[in-house]
């Protein structure tokens, strides 16, 4: 049986109304966060890589950035995710310029 504290956590953690829909929900996020993790520590591989490209092009006379790629990188992520993939693309093309 299910106290009223308890009801009030998993309805405060969760949302969910019974034990079971929030263990489902506190796994499901439990994977999700793992997913986060990974997904953020790729991005921060893809910006190591993006400041080995541009300190290239900058020292062999080129420009910081690539307008004609980023157009492609633009394009491939909505392609794969819609109109919202273009904003990801955006936002991940912005942390990856860097300050060089």
């Amino acid at each position: 049986m299910t106290t009223t504290a308890t009801a009030k956590t998993i309805t405060e953690q969760t949302g969910a109304r019974t034990d079971e829909a929030a263990t489902l929900i506190g796994d499901a996020r439990e994977r999700i966060d793992a997913l986060d993790d990974r997904i953020i520590g790729l991005i921060q591989e893809r910006v190591a890589i993006s400041t080995v490209i541009q300190e290239a092009r900058i020292s062999s006379g080129g420009r910081r950035v690539n307008l004609a790629r980023e157009m492609e990188v633009l394009g491939h992520y909505r392609d794969a995710l819609g109109k919202p993939g273009t904003a990801l693309a955006m936002t991940m093309l912005e942390l990856c310029r860097g300050r060089i």
